[in-house]
């Protein structure tokens, strides 16, 4: 189970958006005062906790609050001072911020300040389950449980199986910047949103000042906690308008399935097959010809100039035949080659990305040959096991890697050959040997391997399972099955965490330790994010344990606490949340044992 998933069920939260997603799949028109939910106790204290475990719970907006300034609040006074703001909501300033891009411009990032930040969770966490209920299946983007991964094994279906071989792209004119106010609230409504003053606050949201910028009267602030899930409530509109074209056309009669419909309507209908992949505001329609694909594209055109009052960018906007040119997609290029007689999909990192990726790894070999620590060995590990997992589905991942790893051989060698030691890992922990295990030479450096940047091997994507939802018991129980498949987003995470004050071995071990464990808790057995990760000594420090590998085993933060726990207030608060059996209170008692504090009942 997941981070959010257990504040959910903590909060008492889970039952109501469980409820509200299966009101809105349901198609009820019925308006629901949404607003009383909202500033609910249990999902004020909710926003809070989600707000506080994000990274960014550090960054001050214009007040220059962050999150800790909430802390030593009193929390009856802390949910009526969020009431109060609401009853006549005015939000302050939004800070505003350049963020570099790679091409050498840049683009406007919003930071609200902690109070509209945390007031727009509450939103989100109400709307979200709302809109999910009406999403279309194949977007991907700001969406729990779907990945990029997703959306290029989607394009990669549709190549293989339905040969369809060209693409229209259409880029959107500063789509965040361009977002229509009056649209977007009108959007809303007729998703399911009826509570005018929940409508009325978001249009306050979506008008707040930009500091030194003045009011913005269209556009919706990236940077901002709502902005996601709002984008895509605009964009929802076009792609169920394409899925209206052909695939979720509505037939005269009705089929056993939906295969067969789309079989009849092949033989008897002159509708142009389409369908459409999104990731947030990029998206890509296949089509079967080039022809039907150029009439999709004047069509799309039509529809967010008129119907979205959205811009397209014509110069970035075009049709590709996948058999004879690549295509870019979230940092992929999509290709259809020739193999045994029919046409399959290819995919490769992309030329801007890889040239992205040469900057990058050159930019850690500088640092680390300044300053070989540990520490820069950590931050280089992270930075290579991540795009390794993001690219390793790419069908020509070896390649891609080789080639980059072959470009950046005289610059590994240039910087750290004074700093490193040359050769095949020889007793690597047990992270390394999970992911990289075909005995490739690389560098040793403050007593780490750097992982190797060629080693890479291409690992099937399985499609997304559709039913899997944050919102319903099954599809919760479909995506936890699926956690202990992949642990490199995880692994990369831990590495990238700041654990100030803990050794080299320590950092190591615990890495290492929650690889072995593949990600489990020792106690309860649930899969781990980094993000509920302790590391517990199993003999103590005080009582003279150590870093050393068998001195530490992974446990989920709760259980950690439990195993420490001396007030029984706090001792029956953890048991409650755990729900742990007859022998896993066992495993616990024993950590417990080990660690002088009494047996719990």
């Amino acid at each position: 189970m997941s981070t959010k998933l257990r504040y959910f069920e903590y909060y008492n939260m889970q039952y109501t958006f469980d409820w509200l997603y299966e009101r809105s799949k349901q198609g009820c028109r019925k308006g629901l005062n949404l607003y009383d939910h909202i500033i609910s106790e249990n999902n004020i204290l909710l926003a809070y906790r989600m707000i506080k475990a994000n990274t960014g719970s550090k960054t001050a907006g214009v007040d220059g609050q962050t999150i800790s300034e909430f802390k030593l609040k009193d929390k009856q006074c802390f949910i009526k001072e969020i009431r109060k703001a609401l009853q006549n909501y005015s939000p302050q300033p939004v800070k505003r911020v350049e963020i570099p891009k790679a091409n050498g411009k840049t683009r406007p990032l919003g930071i609200p300040t902690m109070q509209d930040r945390l007031i727009q969770q509450m939103f989100k966490q109400v709307l979200e389950p709302i809109c999910e209920a009406k999403f279309y299946n194949h977007s991907y983007g700001f969406r729990p449980n779907r990945s990029a991964q997703d959306a290029i094994t989607r394009c990669s279906f549709l190549m293989n199986q339905s040969t369809f071989h060209y693409v229209v792209d259409v880029d959107i004119k500063s789509f965040f910047d361009n977002v229509n106010h009056k649209k977007l609230l009108s959007q809303l409504y007729t998703i399911g949103i009826k509570d005018r003053r929940v409508l009325a606050i978001i249009g306050k949201m979506l008008k707040a000042p930009i500091d030194k910028h003045g009011i913005p009267t269209k556009g919706t602030p990236q940077g901002g906690i709502l902005s996601p899930l709002l984008s895509n409530v605009v964009l929802n509109d076009l792609d169920q308008w394409i899925s209206s074209q052909w695939e979720n056309f509505p037939t005269q009669y009705p089929y056993k399935s939906k295969w067969n419909g789309l079989r009849q309507l092949r033989k008897h209908s002159n509708l142009k097959e389409m369908y459409i992949v999104r990731y947030a505001d990029d998206f890509k329609i296949f089509a079967k010809t080039y022809k039907e694909a150029w009439k999709i594209f004047q069509a799309v055109k039509g529809y967010l100039n008129n119907h979205l009052k959205l811009e397209i960018s014509p110069e970035k906007s075009k049709v590709t035949n996948l058999k004879r040119r690549r295509s870019e997609f979230l940092g992929f290029e999509l290709r259809a080659i020739q193999n045994k007689g029919k046409y399959v999909a290819s995919t490769h990192v992309s030329k801007k990305n890889k040239a992205r990726i040469k900057q990058t790894v050159k930019e850690h070999l500088k640092l680390l040959q300044k300053s070989p620590s540990w520490q820069n060995v950590k931050a280089y590990n992270s930075y290579i096991l991540g795009i390794h997992n993001y690219y390793r589905m790419a069908t020509c991942v070896n390649i891609d890697f080789s080639k980059i790893a072959y470009s950046l051989s005289f610059t590994h060698f240039n910087r750290l050959q004074n700093v490193g030691k040359y050769e095949t890992a020889r007793h690597p922990p047990p992270v390394y040997r999970k992911f990289y295990k075909n005995n490739l030479r690389t560098y040793k450096i403050a007593g780490l391997y750097l992982y190797p940047l060629a080693d890479i091997q291409w690992r099937l994507k399985v499609p997304m399972n559709q039913e899997i939802s944050d919102y319903t018991l099954q599809g919760r129980m479909k995506a936890y099955k699926q956690l202990d498949q992949s642990i490199f987003n995880e692994i990369q995470k831990l590495q990238s965490s700041e654990n100030i004050g803990f050794s080299l071995e320590y950092e190591d071990n615990r890495i290492s330790k929650y690889s072995m464990q593949k990600g489990k808790c020792a106690v309860s057995g649930v899969f781990l994010t980094a993000a509920e990760v302790h590391c517990h000594h199993i003999l103590p420090r005080r009582l003279g344990g150590g870093d050393d590998f068998s001195n530490l085993i992974i446990v989920h933060q709760w259980v950690h606490k439990l195993i420490h726990a001396k007030d029984e207030r706090t001792i029956e608060r953890y048991k409650k949340l755990l729900h742990l059996t007859k022998v896993q209170m066992e495993k616990l008692n024993k950590y417990r044992e080990t660690c002088n504090l009494t047996k719990i009942n």
